[in-house]
């Protein structure tokens, strides 16, 4: 099989050349793959209600089953994510340590709703969650923008009781729920909900409160979802030993930590993840999200940072906005790309959802990435899935065709196209 897509032309039948091309051969099998997704939120489950109930239902089986985008591996926030209606978190009783007043009651209305029908109709869904922010009375000011979380005892042992009240909470309207990671972007300060932690900070939570608070829960911990190291001001105080490499240092949360999830920033750590503790599950967890117009241009560097993250360990790899209405801005203003765009009661796929795609549809859980060894190998990617079929993705970012050799079969890349070759 080969699938071929090129900028309005999507999922087509590529096409076999005569002559041979860059030839490219299979190395070592290494890392296996969990599985792809999207981030579930209230923006986008409202922009997918405005839908008819029946392109709704469509957009949905062709995202989340199997003959679709096959998406197994979904994100969604603890409270407030940025794509929110509205700053939110489960408990604003200030002082109430025992969680008597928690409650997902706001979850209920959209969110939840959308991620159980994903859920319907994958039948092999895995789910992570991380907050944005924690309660605000456990803050240091009251706000949900900025911010550090105020580390008394009291407020650490409240906040793991948080975590695992949400668990249960999940657990039982259904949600597979399988990780959870501690804060979203712990380096960042933002003007939507957001809460800096130190590195050693977030260990220290995770060994002596989260942890023992989620033993019983069915659930792994995973450091997370770390934005660093920073280039700019941050750059002195975010790099990699400042965060997963002191936490694993630390020996009672290195007990708990079974994996590490990156994004944005956070590729820059993945070649020292790898090296030194290639036990740990690495997954990306929030594809980089584009400025709202979701152009071709960006689907080709995406691909790029796809290929980023597979090369040096990921397992998985989860797109953010699942769908936005207009023109794609945030409740704060700014504009993001999406699977789906949704004006005037009509959807529209973009090209973003194509990509993931060319990945999901193919790559089965389970599977191997495979290294590839050749010439055009660093514009490719390949697996090899439990049936023993290979898959290998392949992007020309060139303004001529080109054509590589696998297997004594050539095949033509048109240009500025993605490609994905199953053998």
């Amino acid at each position: 099989m080969f699938i071929t897509s090129t900028e309005n032309k999507y999922w087509q039948n590529g096409k076999e050349a005569e002559k041979e091309g860059y030839k490219l051969t299979f190395g070592n099998e290494v890392q296996t793959i969990r599985g792809f997704g999207t981030c579930f939120s209230e923006l986008g489950a409202i922009a997918l209600n405005k839908l008819s109930s029946e392109d709704k239902k469509s957009f949905l089986d062709e995202i989340f089953t199997e003959n679709g985008g096959n998406f197994n591996y979904c994100r969604t926030p603890i409270g407030a994510s940025d794509f929110a209606t509205s700053f939110y978190s489960y408990n604003e009783t200030p002082g109430d340590y025992e969680m008597k007043n928690f409650s997902i009651a706001r979850d209920e209305e959209n969110l939840l709703p959308l991620i159980l029908e994903g859920v319907k109709r994958q039948k092999d869904m895995q789910m992570f969650a991380s907050p944005w922010c924690p309660p605000l009375w456990f803050k240091t000011f009251n706000t949900y923008s900025n911010g550090v979380f105020n580390k008394t005892e009291e407020n650490l042992k409240a906040y793991a009781l948080y975590f695992k009240k949400y668990v249960q909470a999940y657990h039982k309207a259904g949600v597979p729920l399988i990780h959870i990671h501690p804060q979203n972007e712990p380096c960042s300060n933002q003007v939507f909900p957001s809460c800096v932690w130190r590195g050693d900070e977030l260990a220290d939570f995770i060994g002596g409160y989260l942890g023992p608070a989620l033993e019983n829960e069915n659930v792994d911990i995973f450091y997370g979802t770390i934005n660093g190291p920073e280039n700019d001001h941050r750059y002195y105080w975010t790099q990699y030993y400042h965060y997963l490499g002191v936490a694993m240092q630390n020996e009672r949360a290195r007990k708990y930590i079974k994996g590490v999830g990156y994004q944005w920033a956070g590729k820059f750590a993945l070649p020292q993840t790898r090296d030194d503790y290639p036990e740990l599950e690495l997954i990306q967890t929030e594809s980089e999200c584009g400025d709202g117009n979701n152009t071709w241009e960006r689907t080709m560097y995406i691909f790029r940072l796809m290929r980023h993250y597979f090369r040096f360990g990921a397992s998985a790899y989860v797109y953010w906005n699942i769908a936005l209405e207009g023109d794609g801005s945030s409740t704060w203003g700014w504009r993001q790309n999406s699977l789906i765009s949704v004006n005037d009661g009509k959807g529209v796929f973009n090209p973003e959802y194509y990509l993931m795609k060319h990945f999901s549809h193919f790559i089965k859980r389970g599977a191997k990435y495979v290294e590839l060894k050749g010439e055009y190998s660093s514009n490719c990617s390949a697996f090899k899935n439990p049936d023993g079929s290979y898959v290998i993705e392949a992007y020309n970012p060139y303004e001529t065709d080109q054509v590589i050799t696998i297997g004594g079969k050539n095949y033509l890349l048109e240009k500025n196209s993605i490609n994905t070759i199953v053998i």
